[in-house]
């Protein structure tokens, strides 16, 4: 004697109503608030999605390794802002303060650790970073990063911002 088993599909019990993972949201944001045109904003966030991963190497520019200074500046060169690759800190003193909402605009840098590390911000939740334990990585602000912020500031580069 046999049984017939019938399978039934499940009905779905949560309604899927988008991705919130970190690079759809990036790639969301970007599209309305970056400091570049889309085309260099599309390139930055390209930049960051192909390093996603690399491994973390002190005074390295990639690209099979990065220190949190040379994926910036990689990242950057890569979506045609050139300038010259330097520390955190040095990025520091040849940049832009920026205050309020603006700290939070795409292609914004973050700088944390008294100016010992430094980060690319997508929006108020997050940045992207060159982490020893991760390598190339998203990570929100809230939590182990939120103490630890510097400030925020955007280079001098030779071209005209979005907004």
């Amino acid at each position: 004697m046999t049984t017939q088993i019938v399978v039934q599909e499940s009905p779905q019990l949560v309604k899927r109503t988008g991705d919130s993972s970190p690079l759809n949201a990036m790639n969301k944001v970007a599209a309305r608030r970056s400091l570049f045109p889309t085309s260099v904003s599309n390139d930055l966030f390209s930049g960051i999605q192909s390093r996603l991963g690399i491994p973390y190497r002190y005074g390295s520019q990639g690209p099979n390794t990065y220190d949190c200074s040379g994926f910036i500046w990689s990242v950057f060169r890569d979506a045609g802002l050139e300038f010259e690759r330097t520390s955190a800190r040095t990025m520091w003193a040849n940049s832009t303060p920026v205050e309020g909402d603006e700290r939070f605009v795409f292609g914004t840098l973050v700088f944390m650790n008294k100016l010992g590390h430094i980060g690319i911000v997508v929006d108020e939740n997050g940045f992207y970073h060159a982490s020893r334990s991760k390598g190339i990585t998203y990570s929100p602000f809230k939590g182990y990063w939120e103490n630890r912020i510097d400030g925020f500031r955007r280079l001098n580069l030779p071209i005209n911002p979005a907004n």
